[in-house]
């Protein structure tokens, strides 16, 4: 029995149209003028005898019809296009769209990729280092490595890892004030204290004072210190021996296996929210973001 499609082109328009809620957004993926999706998903809803969309001031929203539709091809089309990759001649050197933040990119994520892709040879992906939010639609993004809650209501969302800070020093620090290599935290001087400034994209914003309430100590009035701007400066200049950072655990990991960092306390601060994963539902099916997805879940809690 020969199978019953709607034309391919008017379907591509659709799902494009459905998933950006925009005729021009679709327009601009497909590399077609506006007035050719308008086209395209007319000659859909004449094939099919139901209108797909209505017009909401410059977005277009799904009718019942559409929703039932677009519930049914969206999968379907990025299965075809699965398909259609392994069986091209690159031999499969599909490419994922990863889109991260900063703070986590180059000495967590990266790392974790890198380790992907030396067991998966074929493995291709376009690394982007950006605030959220992010538009998947509109630049194509396939996974998004976050910080936070309720940013993307729309995705499929993948809580990863709830990251802590810690005191940690280089052992070449540890080497030039012996005090502190036998009484810890409170052999530290104030001066020699790295305060990272957190930047608005985090919630909680742990500080030194907040760590030693916690541990039980009494605050330094002295607000001296090195200021860096970010919490992976913060590392860098710890492992460097120019202070005592509150590291984050997750980006200090490595060079506290080789030994380049230390811990100075089993205290431990937790940041407001969980770092996560998300990638938009229609692309719950495709076999390389899982994978990746897998991978990178996995790696998070080993």
């Amino acid at each position: 029995m020969p199978l019953k499609l709607p034309p391919l082109n008017a379907l591509r328009a659709f799902e494009a149209a459905a998933r950006t809620g925009s005729y021009v957004a679709a327009a601009e993926e497909l590399g077609v003028s506006g007035a050719a999706i308008s086209q395209h998903i007319r000659k859909l809803e004449d094939f099919m005898g139901k209108e797909m969309f209505v017009r909401m001031n410059n977005r277009v929203v799904l009718t019942d019809a559409g929703q039932s539709m677009f519930a049914g091809t969206a999968d379907a089309l990025q299965i075809i296009s699965d398909v259609t990759g392994e069986l091209m001649l690159d031999h499969s050197r599909s490419q994922l769209v990863i889109s991260t933040i900063e703070s986590v990119a180059e000495k967590w994520l990266l790392p974790r990729l890198a380790g992907y892709a030396h067991i998966n040879p074929e493995f291709r992906f376009d690394l982007r280092v950006e605030p959220d939010p992010v538009d998947f639609a509109r630049h194509n993004i396939d996974l998004r490595l976050g910080y936070g809650s309720g940013q993307y209501p729309d995705q499929q969302v993948i809580p990863i890892a709830r990251d802590t800070v810690q005191p940690m020093c280089s052992p070449s620090y540890l080497a030039r004030n012996p005090s502190v290599r036998d009484q810890g935290m409170l052999a530290v001087p104030a001066t020699d204290l790295l305060h990272t400034s957190w930047g608005v994209a985090f919630g909680s914003n742990p500080t030194w004072r907040s760590w030693y309430v916690k541990a039980g100590m009494k605050p330094p009035s002295d607000t001296g210190g090195i200021q860096v701007g970010r919490s992976g400066l913060a590392v860098d200049m710890a492992r460097g021996g120019l202070g005592v950072a509150l590291a984050q655990r997750m980006l200090a990991a490595s060079d506290v296996t080789s030994g380049l960092l230390v811990p100075l306390s089993d205290v431990t601060l937790d940041l407001g929210h969980p770092y996560f994963l998300a990638h938009p539902h229609s692309k719950a099916r495709k076999r390389s973001l899982l994978a990746v997805i897998a991978w990178i879940t996995k790696a998070s809690v080993d």
